[in-house]
């Protein structure tokens, strides 16, 4: 054997041949796209490309519209005719506080429209994107909303311009519609009209489910108490001087705005329907809620 001739064994033991320059770039380039990718999982999602935001914000706030639209047309209302009608303490009632007297006449000299129910969850969520109810349930009135929280529904009612003004009632047009052309403390038996203390469950109920008045009004006794327009003064009948009043719109001013009808936890002294009851225009409470008037703008 030539002496400068290794081995066999020695040849085995030699190095490998170094990798071709094209593997090394591939791997290279993968090592890379890992980096990345975990610098990206770091990272975070990436930011919406502004356009693309407001696009979607712009397609989110049109199916809200259209949502809202929809059932805001299942709102009933009640046309209530022009007319006089005795307000305050009911004949034969001897439950009557001293604001509900005296007894007087007042004509209501302008047709409206009532709704024939009382707000519900649905309807204020439709308008203003959230629910402050306590008792949950879209059919439910809508509560926990004070006089103040009202006039920003209102507001944005009367935004949408759909050829109707909306507004509260004033306590002369409320007792008008509840009365519905009755003249006792009820237009009906409690438990067949009301939800009140003895058969609410201590709950609000959805709203329609109790027979209603002669006009078509469901609720105008229990479930939730109504705000009014008007401010409230404990002696305001005994300001109006000779009868009949006509279209009154309460006190110029005052601390408190009017409740009525009674809720789903009271008895049966404040269900009846010349009750008249005050609470500060900031107040929420689960058994206080509204029903809308309108009226061709």
């Amino acid at each position: 054997m030539p002496a400068n001739r290794p081995s066999r064994a020695c040849r085995r033991d030699r190095p490998a041949r170094e990798p071709r320059l094209p593997a090394l770039r591939a791997v290279g380039a993968a090592a890379a796209a890992a980096c990345i990718g975990i610098g990206a999982a770091f990272a975070g999602p990436q930011a919406e490309p502004p356009a693309l935001a407001k696009e979607r914000g712009a397609l989110e706030a049109r199916e809200l519209a259209r949502r809202g639209a929809a059932v805001l047309a299942q709102v009933e209302y009640v046309a209530v005719p022009a007319g006089e009608f005795p307000m305050g303490c009911s004949a034969g009632d001897s439950e009557c506080g001293e604001d509900e007297k005296p007894a007087h006449r007042v004509a209501i000299t302008k047709g409206f429209e009532i709704a024939r129910h009382e707000v519900t969850q649905a309807v204020w969520q439709a308008v203003m994107g959230a629910n402050p109810s306590t008792m949950k349930g879209p059919d439910r009135p809508v509560e926990q909303v004070s006089w103040n929280d009202v006039q920003e529904f209102l507001a944005a009612l009367n935004g949408r311009r759909d050829g109707y003004h909306y507004r509260l009632p004033t306590e002369a047009e409320w007792e008008y519609a509840a009365r519905a052309g009755s003249t006792g403390a009820f237009h009906g038996s409690l438990d067949a009209i009301a939800w009140y203390g003895i058969n609410s469950g201590g709950q609000t109920h959805p709203v329609g489910q109790k027979q209603p008045n002669a006009w078509g009004l469901h609720d105008m006794h229990g479930n939730v108490w109504e705000w009014c327009q008007d401010w409230y003064q404990d002696d305001y009948y005994r300001t109006l001087g000779q009868p009949p009043a006509v279209d009154p719109r309460g006190p110029a001013s005052g601390q408190q705005r009017v409740l009525r009808g009674g809720s789903w936890y009271k008895f049966l002294w404040f269900l009846r329907v010349s009750s008249r009851f005050g609470f500060r225009p900031s107040g929420r409470f689960p058994h206080v809620g509204f029903r809308c008037v309108r009226q061709k703008s």
